[in-house]
């Protein structure tokens, strides 16, 4: 019935010759049920790859700054009561941030990340149960065992769009709005771009060490995927869907990358006669 359907669809096109067995088998691909799971798939990889384990790191990105040695200890939180956060999460549908910057931190071996996000509140839990008695007398839940954190890294999407016009009004022009109509093409092909900013803050004094700016540009081919169902289309139909997600992990990893080379040439800046002493070299008249 599938195939029916789609024949008596294509066969008044211009170019059903040429189509009609490549569309008509994919459609039995997916009625049929055919399609596999694919672990570890190519097409959904961002430039946040890879795993890390202690000091150790595999598979990740190639372009990923690093460091010889960690140069402190730091947590990452996010604001999430700000206007880029609730966009994020309702307008694009995207989570945290918070994994995507961890694993980068982790991989670079640049910081060593310290947990002060939501699964605090089970450290926290684990640590009432030990104190009730409930644990066991061996676990070592005790005062003093948590580590603190340097730094806090805070990072913001100040950035995001997705060009509606794109590409796919150009090609419409060229093979006609008919051909277009069958093929399912449309204005499908559009460009997104994300810049975001981090920084990263001294815990102790509350000044801030380094700030750095990522952005990235990415433009995505979806031209098939209404011919193709959406889900037949491999890797094109996946990648229409989080072009947005896929973007901002380049943007957070270029801003990583950018804070890390800003850290690695750090110089400590300096005020004549002390920080915070109430004599910097702005002044206003006196009184």
């Amino acid at each position: 019935m599938l195939v029916l359907f789609y024949w008596e669809v294509i066969v008044g096109s211009p170019l059903n010759k040429l189509l009609s067995l490549s569309g008509a088998f994919a459609v039995l691909l997916v009625a049929g049920g055919c399609a596999s799971m694919q672990m570890g798939s190519e097409s959904a990889k961002t430039t946040a790859t890879g795993s890390a384990g202690g000091a150790n790191a595999q598979g990740e990105n190639s372009a990923l700054e690093k460091c010889a040695k960690p140069l402190g200890t730091m947590a990452i939180v996010e604001d999430v009561n700000s206007s880029w956060y609730r966009t994020l999460s309702s307008d694009y549908k995207l989570g945290s941030t918070s994994p995507v910057l961890k694993l980068l931190a982790q991989q670079s071996n640049c910081f060593v990340v310290v947990e002060r996000g939501r699964a605090m509140g089970s450290m926290m839990r684990e640590r009432e149960l030990a104190e009730s008695g409930e644990l066991r007398q061996e676990s070592s839940f005790g005062k003093g065992q948590m580590v603190s954190a340097d730094y806090t890294m805070n990072p913001s999407l100040t950035f995001s769009g997705r060009d509606s016009g794109g590409i796919g009004g150009k090609v419409g022009s060229f093979f006609g709005n008919k051909t277009l109509s069958y093929l399912g093409l449309g204005a499908n092909a559009k460009f997104s771009e994300a810049s975001t900013l981090l920084t990263l803050i001294d815990n102790r004094s509350g000044v801030q060490l380094a700030a750095a700016e990522g952005s990235a540009r990415n433009i995505d081919f979806g031209l098939l995927s209404s011919f193709f169902g959406g889900s037949t289309g491999g890797s094109l139909g996946g990648y229409s869907k989080t072009a947005e997600g896929k973007v901002i992990v380049a943007a957070l990893t270029d801003s990583f990358n950018n804070l890390v080379k800003a850290v690695r040439n750090y110089k400590m800046q300096t005020i004549e006669g002390g920080m915070g002493t109430g004599r910097g070299g702005l002044q206003v008249q006196p009184k």
